[in-house]
């Protein structure tokens, strides 16, 4: 009785050796699934950071873009206005110039006539 208590404590002894070998490898893959996890973060960590900068640079870009995109539409609007200003004298400066042209019309017609 007591060699079968010995086999049986021999047993679980080697039992628990082999449980202790496959849990030490289970660690030591743990441990290096830790370290890839670890070294992923912190490769993201930087991405994301690359990001953040990369969307600042992008806001302001636009902020200055929209300034200047206002600012030529009010030179274009300004622009406008000259150009319709113009354009209206140019139809009176016409209108001036067939007035005066049938009046020499007129004159030299009675001048002849």
């Amino acid at each position: 009785m007591v060699e079968a208590d010995l086999e049986r404590a021999e047993e679980r002894a080697e039992s628990g050796e082999s449980k202790i070998v496959e849990l030490e490898e289970e660690l030591r893959v743990v441990g290096n699934n830790l370290k890839s996890l670890e070294v992923s973060e912190e490769k993201a960590n930087k991405r994301e950071e690359e990001y953040k900068n990369q969307i600042k640079n992008l806001n302001n870009r636009l902020k200055e873009a929209e300034v200047r995109a206002e600012f030529a539409e009010r030179a274009v609007q300004k622009l406008q206005k000259e150009v319709d200003r113009l354009e209206d004298e140019l139809v009176q400066e016409k209108e001036k110039y067939k007035y005066i042209c049938d009046d020499l019309d007129q004159t030299f017609t009675e001048l002849v006539g």
